[in-house]
């Protein structure tokens, strides 16, 4: 579930796999691995997939339905 949601977030917000791996320091051949379920993603790159996509790393990975990303305590 979590691949197509990986994809679906990065069309909605118009990036390329190869703007996404930049931001996340890798190959864009890496970056794929990770979209078509080749490879898991480490969690530090899905941290910075949540803050990218203002979500949290429960709604990439299919834990919950709920895109919106939980508040930070201050």
């Amino acid at each position: 579930m979590y691949l197509k949601r990986l994809k679906d977030l990065r069309e909605d917000h118009d990036l390329s796999q190869e703007m996404v791996a930049k931001i996340l320091k890798i190959t864009r051949p890496q970056y794929s691995l990770y979209e078509t379920g080749k490879r898991d993603i480490p969690v530090d790159l899905l941290r910075i997939l949540a803050k990218l996509y203002n979500t949290s790393i429960d709604y990439i990975v299919g834990d919950t339905d709920i895109s919106k990303r939980y508040s930070e305590s201050k």
